[in-house]
């Protein structure tokens, strides 16, 4: 379902803390601006198979997040491409997609057109989003004033309230209380389930061995090693 070729992915740092456009441009002119190059991705390969669930671990700075993105279509890669066989739903930054002036009510419409869905069907699943959010009488309250855990729940119920093709998730089974953490786990069950082709990072190792059939082990942007969980967790918390 997603091909990774040999992608690699720079960004560009300034040194110093430019606080206006005016100021960038006065620095770059005067040849007093130093940018130093990042790469976050170093020439990344792997498959991901239909059907399966596909772990993504290393530590803070891996690259785990950055190579989400680029399947997602976020990021353009620096180098390499990445090709993709089925609708894809990034469930990655916690509030994108969403207007944090409207209220939840409001959010489930435009966060649902962004994903790609009709307004008549998300009227058709509107009272399950909100029962599955659990956010009630809040979901007349404007977005501003939820909780990182509330806008989270939010999320999922709006991402996973189809079975999408291609599911990309970066720890928000993390994010919540733990009874809502475990209806998460159990809704993604149910999802991989029906054939949902799953991209999953998590810092959990417990989370991964549960739920993932391979593992992709990143470290400084590069690929470790690709397999079976068993083995690569073994390997990665003996590392």
């Amino acid at each position: 379902m997603i091909e990774v070729r040999d992608v690699s992915m720079r960004f560009r740092l300034t040194d110093d803390k430019i606080m206006s456009l005016k100021e960038f441009v006065t620095r770059k002119l005067s040849g007093k601006l130093k940018i130093n190059e990042f790469w976050a991705l170093k020439r990344a390969s792997f498959d991901v198979y239909k059907g399966e669930v596909m772990g993504i671990i290393g530590h803070n700075g891996a690259g785990k997040s950055t190579i989400l993105k680029v399947i997602s279509g976020i990021l353009k890669p620096t180098e390499g491409s990445v090709t993709s066989h089925g609708n894809i739903v990034p469930m990655l930054e916690l509030g994108s997609g969403f207007d944090m002036d409207l209220t939840g009510h409001e959010n489930i419409f435009l966060n649902g057109a962004i994903l790609g869905y009709s307004e008549e069907f998300l009227q058709s699943k509107y009272d399950e989003i909100v029962a599955f959010s659990e956010l009630g009488q809040f979901i007349e309250v404007p977005i501003r004033n939820y909780s990182s855990g509330m806008l989270a729940r939010l999320a999922f119920s709006i991402a996973t309230v189809v079975n999408p093709e291609i599911l990309i998730v970066d720890e928000i089974l993390s994010v919540g209380d733990a009874d809502f953490q475990e209806k998460s786990r159990k809704r993604m069950l149910e999802l991989m389930s029906g054939g949902t082709t799953v991209l999953f990072v998590s810092h959990s190792l417990q989370q991964i061995r549960e739920m993932c059939d391979r593992v992709v082990w990143l470290e400084h942007g590069e690929v470790q090693m690709v397999g079976a969980t068993k083995e690569l967790c073994d390997a990665y918390e003996q590392s």
